[in-house]
């Protein structure tokens, strides 16, 4: 396909695409002429993935050069994979200056589960600062309080990596990671709220 054709099916502009090809982003088509080149179905999913690590996960292009380079560095890993769409993994290699010192509670909470998540998570510290803003308002929610919220989360996961080995390929195990980590998590928020609603009915309804 022409690039004209690559536009309207990934809805990315013309300019954005070249801008994209200039940066490396995207790797160029196969030459047909001095000024023209043929695209594949692989450009469309590789335009889909940035943009959703640009437009949703709200990278930066460098940045964002930096983890499709490193998804193909270590292609076959799931782990690194999902660790670097997480950003629980540094795509510079300086991991020691990034690292934060754990939320006491949060580090609590992550041993009574028993789960191995990285120092740097930037989950962990999310949730410590959502923790701290709770008990701000209620202090009787603790770490303990969030346990069985955690147990559910620990079964979602399940879910969401069940997803990822349906492929070998790196680019769509990182797109796929994209879309059960970061995509998904609206919907499942949306979920929430519905089964709030229903349960209130349920229970408080006429």
């Amino acid at each position: 396909m022409r690039i004209s054709e690559l536009s309207r099916r990934s809805g990315v502009p013309t300019a954005t695409i070249k801008f994209y090809l200039s940066e490396g982003l995207l790797p160029p088509g196969r030459a047909t002429s001095a000024t023209q080149a043929e695209y594949g179905e692989q450009h469309v999913r590789r335009l889909r993935l940035i943009r959703a690590l640009i437009g949703v996960r709200k990278l930066s292009v460098s940045a964002t050069r930096q983890l499709l380079a490193a998804v193909a560095e270590h292609q076959g890993d799931l782990h690194q994979t999902l660790g670097l769409v997480l950003g629980a993994r540094p795509l510079t290699g300086d991991q020691a200056a990034v690292e934060e010192q754990p939320s006491a509670d949060v580090q609590e909470l992550v041993t009574t589960l028993g789960w191995q998540v990285s120092p740097r998570s930037p989950a962990r510290r999310a949730t410590a600062e959502s923790l701290e803003a709770l008990q701000a308002l209620a202090p009787d929610i603790t770490w303990q309080s969030l346990v069985p919220y955690a147990q559910l989360a620990e079964a979602t996961a399940a879910l969401d990596l069940d997803g990822l080995e349906q492929t070998d390929n790196p680019l769509e195990r990182a797109e796929r990671a994209i879309l059960l980590t970061v995509l998904l998590e609206p919907v499942l928020l949306a979920l929430r709220r519905l089964a709030q609603e229903n349960e209130s009915a349920k229970r408080y309804g006429g």
